[in-house]
C-alpha cells in the first residue's frame, strides 16, 4: 500500500552538514519525495510534535534538541516521502531511536549519539506509523506545499484568500 511518510533532518543533522549524505539515502529507497522545506521550528510545533513525551522527564529536552538549543541550528528540513511501506522503508534507513542499538549502517547508526544527559542525538525522525504520519504531516505541510493529495481537503477562505487547508 502506497503511504506518506514525515522524515525530519534534525538541527544536528544540519550543523554537521550531513545533509546530502542523509538524504541520498532515503532517495535509495526509491520513494517519490513530495514535499521537502526547510523550517525553524517554534516551541509549539516542537511541543506539539512531541505531544506523546509531555509527561516523560526528557520532553523539555527533547524540545530544546528540535528547536535547535543545544546546536546553535534553529533551521531543520522537513521532507514527505511517498510510496509502497514507505514507513517502513524509511525507518529501516534511519535504523533504531537508540543510536547504539542502530544497525551500524543506518543513519542512527553512523551519525547518532547519546549524550551523558541520556538525550538521544539521533539526527533524523521518521514517522512511526501511518497514522502518526498523517498527524506529523499536518503539523508541518499545509495540502498546497505538497505535490500529490495524499488526504482529503477541502476549499476554506482564509485572510480573504482562497486556499486548501486539511478537512
Amino acid at each position: 500500500m502506497k503511504q506518506p511518510v514525515l522524515v525530519l533532518i534534525k538541527p544536528d543533522g544540519i550543523k554537521k552538514q550531513l545533509l546530502g549524505d542523509i538524504l541520498s539515502k532515503f532517495i535509495q529507497t526509491k520513494l517519490a519525495l513530495i514535499a521537502i522545506r526547510p523550517v525553524e521550528v517554534s516551541r509549539l510545533l516542537a511541543e506539539k510534535h512531541y505531544q506523546h513525551l509531555k509527561e516523560k522527564p526528557v520532553f523539555e529536552q527533547i524540545v530544546f534538541y528540535l528547536i535547535g538549543q543545544f546546536h546553535a541550528q534553529k533551521v531543520l528540513l522537513a521532507m514527505i516521502f511517498y510510496g509502497e511501506s514507505a514507513v517502513k522503508k524509511c525507518r529501516h534507513v534511519a535504523g533504531a531511536t537508540n543510536p547504539e542499538e542502530a544497525e551500524p549502517t543506518s543513519i542512527r547508526g553512523v551519525y547518532g549519539r547519546i549524550t551523558t544527559e541520556g538525550l538521544y542525538e539521533n539526527v533524523v525522525h521518521v514517522s512511526s506509523n501511518s497514522k502518526e504520519s498523517e498527524r506529523e504531516i499536518k503539523l508541518w505541510f499545509d495540502p498546497e506545499d505538497i505535490i500529490i493529495n495524499i488526504f482529503p481537503t477541502r476549499m476554506k477562505t482564509v485572510r480573504a484568500q482562497k486556499m486548501r487547508i486539511w478537512a
